[in-house]
């Protein structure tokens, strides 16, 4: 179910990053769509090797691929129909990152509670 959803966030995100170019060269292209593509790539890897983690870290896991769909989506559907501004490649540049960082952090704090003594 995760990886089906990673699926159509990245498919979603790559299909307005096209929307949203005005002819820039193909390496810059290319550049943009790795970058776009980053989070979902790193979520996918971390749903391949779900398996091994405690019950905590999968429902994380889970919970943040269901939220960087959703919020990369968001994000890049406001610019492409609501708020495109003159330099509209900025949110294309500083969501992956962002997201990214949120994923990461959640993940990290689900671990650290995971393996918290559960006693006194």
């Amino acid at each position: 179910m995760a990886l089906i959803v990673l699926l159509f966030g990245a498919i979603g995100s790559i299909g307005l990053l096209r929307r949203a170019q005005q002819h820039p060269p193909p390496i810059v292209v290319v550049g943009f769509i790795v970058w776009v593509l980053a989070p979902f790539v790193l979520l996918g890897i971390a749903n391949l090797f779900w398996a091994r983690w405690g019950r905590t870290l999968r429902i994380t896991l889970f919970v943040v691929t269901l939220f960087v769909a959703a919020a990369s989506l968001a994000i890049y559907v406001d610019d492409s129909f609501a708020h495109r501004t003159a330099k509209p490649a900025f949110v294309y540049v500083a969501a992956p990152p962002i997201l990214v960082g949120l994923s990461v952090i959640a993940l990290f704090v689900a671990a650290w509670r995971e393996r918290r003594p559960t006693g006194t």
